[in-house]
C-alpha cells in the first residue's frame, strides 16, 4: 500500500476530525446503512442493531463507479447479505436499491418506511467515518421532523486507511466529501455547516497536491 507524505498525513487528520460528529450513540426506531464501497458500514449497522439499538434496518444504495466492482448486485444487496451472515434476522431488514447519492439515500428511504407503513420520529444514519457530516446536513435537509444522530465505526485515519486498502482511494474521498459540504449548503441538497479556517487551509492544500478525482 502507498504511503503518503506526512504533511499529506496531517492534513487528512484535520478532515478526518472535522467530519465526525462524536454523536452520543442512543436508540432511534430505524437504522439507516448509507451505501459505499465500505463493507464496514454494514458490519457496524448491525453490530447496533445486535446492541438494540434500533429494532429494524433500512440498508439503501445502488451503485457508483467506485463500487459496481466491489458490489455487483448493489450495495444494499451485498450490505444486506453481510448483515444476515452477522445475525441479523433478514424480516428486520428493509433494502432500497435506486439511490446513487446521499440526497437519494435519505429521500428513497423515507418512500419506502411510508410504503411499509413504518412510522419513524429518529433516525441512526450509518456511514463511512468521513461521511457523517455530510449525511447529517442532508438529512437535516431533506427530513427535517426526524431527531437524527450519525454513526460510524470508531477508527483512526490510519486503521480506516488500512481497513480500505488504498490510501488514495481514502484521501479523495475525504477531500471530496469536504467540499461537498459547501457545495451542496450552496445548491439546497443540504443544511449550511460551520467550517473552520483551519479545516479550509488544510482542504485546499490537498487539493493543490492532486487530490481532486472525487471533486466536482
Amino acid at each position: 500500500m502507498d504511503i503518503l507524505p506526512e504533511n499529506i498525513l496531517d492534513d487528512l487528520e484535520i478532515l478526518w476530525d472535522y467530519h465526525n460528529l462524536h454523536h452520543e450513540l442512543r436508540h432511534s426506531d430505524i437504522g439507516v446503512g448509507l451505501g459505499s464501497h465500505d463493507i464496514g458500514v454494514a458490519t457496524f449497522t448491525a453490530g447496533l442493531f445486535k446492541r438494540g439499538m434500533f429494532p429494524r434496518l433500512v440498508f439503501t444504495g445502488a451503485n457508483s463507479p467506485t463500487t459496481v466492482k466491489r458490489f455487483p448486485r448493489g450495495e444494499a444487496i451485498h450490505y444486506r447479505d453481510e448483515a444476515v451472515g452477522l445475525g441479523v434476522p433478514s424480516e428486520r431488514i428493509l433494502v432500497e436499491t435506486r439511490a446513487t447519492n446521499t440526497g437519494q439515500n435519505i429521500e428513497f428511504t423515507r418512500t419506502l418506511l411510508a410504503d411499509h407503513g413504518v412510522d419513524v420520529s429518529s433516525v441512526t444514519l450509518v456511514s463511512r467515518p468521513y461521511q457523517q457530516r455530510r449525511a447529517y446536513a442532508t438529512c437535516r435537509k431533506m427530513w427535517p421532523e426526524v431527531d437524527v444522530i450519525c454513526a460510524a465505526e470508531p477508527l483512526s485515519l490510519e486503521d480506516y486507511i488500512e481497513s480500505i486498502g488504498d490510501v488514495e482511494r481514502v484521501a479523495d474521498m475525504i477531500v471530496g466529501d469536504t467540499q461537498r459540504i459547501s457545495k451542496y449548503a450552496e445548491l439546497g441538497f443540504a443544511i449550511p455547516q460551520e467550517m473552520s479556517d483551519e479545516v479550509r487551509r488544510a482542504y485546499d492544500r490537498l487539493v493543490t497536491a492532486g487530490h481532486t478525482s472525487r471533486l466536482i
